[in-house]
């Protein structure tokens, strides 16, 4: 993500919250007319809970007169019990009906961590990217990366886990227009000797 999620939920979310008491939920809706000829919007909901969870997310969205529209979303959820969860993304449409989307997701708590983002991209044309890597951490020292690429005429993924004995599986799954699907992979000790996975 070009922006960190601070940042944006900062931009976005941080009024509600700073006169919520100690349990109530806020909700702002706001429009209007730009100097660029299109409109401004922004969206929040925020909220305490009786248990002290806490919530905010929100949209932010810019259009001109020439067809462009420029969106922002973000939200942060934070339990009692200190697990939290975060997710921000942007959405970029030109004129010419281009399309871009960042999006990036992240999670914690006392039995792990996920994170997750990735990007797609259209062109006028049609034409499409996209990719996506994601890495979770286990509290017993499990973990997982992987990556996805994609186009209108392949995709492909690769992916490393490693148990919490310290099994490792590494393998790479690939599809072509035209030349069907492979995959390869294999399964390793903790000191790197080749094992059958199960």
């Amino acid at each position: 993500m070009r922006r960190p999620f601070v940042f944006i939920l900062a931009t976005l979310c941080s009024a509600p919250l700073a006169v919520l008491p100690a349990a109530a939920h806020a909700r702002e809706r706001l429009a209007h007319p730009n100097p660029a000829g299109g409109t401004t919007a922004r969206h929040v909901d925020a909220g305490i809970g009786p248990h002290g969870t806490t919530f905010a997310h929100g949209r932010r969205s810019v259009s001109d007169g020439t067809g462009q529209i420029s969106s922002t979303r973000a939200g942060v959820f934070r339990g009692a019990e200190g697990a939290s969860a975060a997710h921000a993304s942007r959405l970029t449409r030109e004129a010419d009906g281009a399309l871009t989307r960042d999006s990036r997701f992240a999670a914690r708590s006392a039995r792990g961590s996920l994170d997750s983002q990735g990007s797609v991209s259209r062109a006028a044309d049609g034409t499409l990217y996209g990719d996506r890597s994601t890495t979770a951490q286990g509290s017993a020292g499990g973990s997982y990366a992987g990556s996805t690429h994609y186009d209108q005429d392949s995709v492909s993924h690769s992916s490393a886990a490693t148990r919490d004995d310290g099994t490792r599986y590494t393998g790479t799954t690939a599809y072509s227009r035209g030349e069907g699907v492979s995959h390869s992979g294999g399964c390793s000790d903790p000191s790197g000797k080749p094992v059958a996975c199960r």
